[in-house]
């Protein structure tokens, strides 16, 4: 490490990789810090190296197993420059400190320097029956088949919309699982609409057109501008229903549902840390406010990848170079070379351009925007703490909470095991319909630590020794 600089790297993705890889290259050894046991993100997710099972990285990417491959073997030949560290829970950060859990361990690593690219996960909208056996976020069930090599069921319904429904669809096709349709709430007439800025990416635009070409050629079946209605089953799945776009009433019977409406930013760490936040309309979710370069408002702090404003794997890769470049400067390290011949300037000029695209993706797939309206009472909403809607329409409706945070304290929604993963967004959309307000205006969960569940262990015992007081161990 040059000096007294100790500098950081959370997630082992993309973004986290490519970072790294520049760091390397200046000759810095960054900290590099996953949740994962073995690197690659989400998008390319490897198999445990235990797997039992072994799928080609073309059968497991598709068209983007060369890019895949790429990362898995950058990641592999920057092992012997960086400290890599999976299996870690990044859970706390605050101080120029992250508080880490591995194998049951707790661990304090401090930072000078931190680049947070932790990634995203499924954007949920709950409906009656979301949280029966049987039901997934399409995330959830990208990971099955990926990582365990199994589907999330015989009969599969995908439904929701975003890009990642036809990508999981065709993952699933191709792997021999019987999907029964495909159901995208986004009308087609969006998606055509959409189409001047999704054509500035003409090789991912005609990547999507060939996912659902391919999957109608199979006889998958294919419906658009659907309103999903309610997922049937008593102790488990037995069917789907809604409503087609000409509003007819319909029903599929399935025994799994992989649900998913686009993605959401994990932004949790960048919370803790002090990050201010602005909200954004085009992600339709509070995000850490951050520079052209990946700056954040707390000097010290890099946001790089879809943690920071969901934009993809290929702008992942490119965020995070560059904010692995600001680091540099802000440290005064020149490096003559960049990988790929890139400097600062060029990687933003091609990240505006993936921007440009990413605003026709949003457009083209909008969740939907009015579905707290329809939801009835007995509805859960907050799995964890099993709060239901008509608990939060009467608190909202009786005056004690028009701000997210007080409709937090008085509910406890949010403060269950996902932290409001799951249920924070629909919480805010309950609000915002109830109150009248705009998203922007009824406020923004605030992040606590720990901000994944952990146990309690950890804190209770340090080398095997109890850290409760003595007094208090009889009690």
């Amino acid at each position: 490490m040059n000096g007294v600089q100790r500098i950081v790297i959370v997630g082992a993705g993309p973004a986290g990789i490519r970072a790294a890889q520049t760091l390397a290259a200046a000759g810095l050894r960054p900290v590099v810090l996953d949740e994962n046991a073995r690197w690659g993100g989400q998008i390319y997710r490897q198999p445990p190296a235990d797997a039992g099972f072994e799928r080609s990285k073309a059968a497991l990417y598709g068209f983007e197993a060369k890019k895949a491959d790429a990362v898995h073997e950058t990641m592999r030949a920057l092992l012997p420059q960086i400290d890599y560290r999976p299996d870690t829970l990044v859970w706390s950060c605050e101080g120029g400190r992250l508080d880490t859990l591995c194998n049951g361990h707790e661990a304090s690593v401090p930072f000078t320097h931190l680049i947070v690219a932790s990634g995203a996960t499924d954007r949920v909208v709950p409906m009656p029956g979301w949280t029966l056996p049987g039901v997934y976020t399409l995330g959830g069930a990208q990971v099955a088949l990926k990582a365990q090599g199994c589907a999330i069921g015989r009969r599969i319904v995908l439904a929701g919309t975003g890009p990642l429904l036809y990508l999981v669809a065709y993952q699933y096709v191709k792997a021999g699982a019987r999907i029964e349709a495909v159901l995208d709430t986004s009308a087609l007439s969006r998606q055509v609409a959409a189409m001047p800025k999704l054509v500035s990416q003409p090789s991912t635009f005609a990547k999507g057109v060939y996912y659902v070409a391919w999957l109608k050629a199979r006889g998958i079946e294919v419906m658009r501008g659907v309103a999903l209605t309610r997922i049937d089953g008593a102790r488990h799945v037995t069917g789907i229903r809604f409503k087609t776009s000409d509003g007819n009433e319909a029903d599929i019977a399935c025994d799994a549902v992989g649900l998913g409406f686009g993605l959401r930013p994990e932004t949790q760490i960048a919370d803790l840390a002090g990050c201010r936040f602005r909200f954004d309309a085009l992600n339709r979710c509070w995000l850490p406010e951050r520079d052209a370069a990946g700056r954040s408002s707390v000097p010290g702090i890099y946001l790089a990848g879809d943690g920071a404003g969901i934009a993809g794997a290929d702008a992942a890769e490119l965020a995070g170079r560059r904010a692995a470049l600001a680091l540099l400067d802000d440290l005064g390290i020149v490096q003559r070379t960049q990988h790929g011949g890139m400097n600062g300037a060029m990687l933003e000029q091609r990240l505006q351009r993936i921007a440009v695209f990413r605003a026709g993706l949003e457009a083209a797939f909008a969740p939907p925007q009015h579905f707290a309206q329809q939801w009835p009472d007995e509805m859960t909403v907050c799995r964890c703490e099993e709060v239901d809607a008509g608990t939060l329409r009467r608190c909202i409706r009786s005056g004690e909470a028009s701000e997210i945070n007080r409709l937090k304290a008085l509910t406890r929604i949010g403060m269950g095991r996902c932290q409001g993963r799951m249920c924070g967004e629909a919480a805010i959309a309950l609000l915002s319909h109830e109150t009248g307000r705009p998203l922007e205006s009824v406020g923004r969960l605030r992040s606590q630590a720990p901000i994944k569940p952990i146990p309690i262990s950890p804190m209770l015992f340090d080398d095997g020794v109890a850290a409760i007081p003595e007094e208090a161990r009889d009690e």
